[in-house]
């Protein structure tokens, strides 16, 4: 048994999005997901946190704008929960982000779609089926 199985760990527990422009990013994601971002600044880096509460499913993780941070649409692909995401894929494109992979039916999993935020992330979306 590995020893996150004995912890009961999640193996990821932090996720970082690199950014260009904190405060056009910040807005994107407060706007489009409907949460607000705690911002911080540490020797050179500024990270703008999501919401996280430690007992619940899941986690959490925040934006980054930092020298040697570079935006992509290449690599993991990060998922952000969304209640529903027709709202969401709306709100995307008006907000200077494009959708790139359209809603999918995933089946008893739900929906998903890709979308690239206006700093040229790719990142997911998903919604449980109700």
């Amino acid at each position: 048994m590995s020893p996150q199985e004995e912890q009961g760990m999640n193996m990821i527990n932090w996720i970082e999005l690199p950014v260009r422009d904190m405060s056009r990013a910040k807005t994107f994601y407060e706007t489009v997901l409907g949460v607000a971002l705690t911002v911080q600044e540490m020797d050179g880096w500024r990270m703008a946190t999501f919401p996280f509460e430690k007992d619940q499913p899941g986690t959490s993780g925040g934006l980054i704008e930092s020298k040697g941070y570079i935006p992509t649409r290449e690599g993991p692909v990060i998922y952000f929960t969304v209640p529903n995401i027709d709202t969401v894929l709306e709100k995307v494109t008006q907000y200077g982000g494009r959708v790139v992979l359209p809603k999918r039916d995933i089946g008893e999993h739900g929906f998903m779609a890709h979308v690239v935020d206006t700093e040229g992330n790719r990142v997911g979306l998903h919604m449980f089926k109700r």
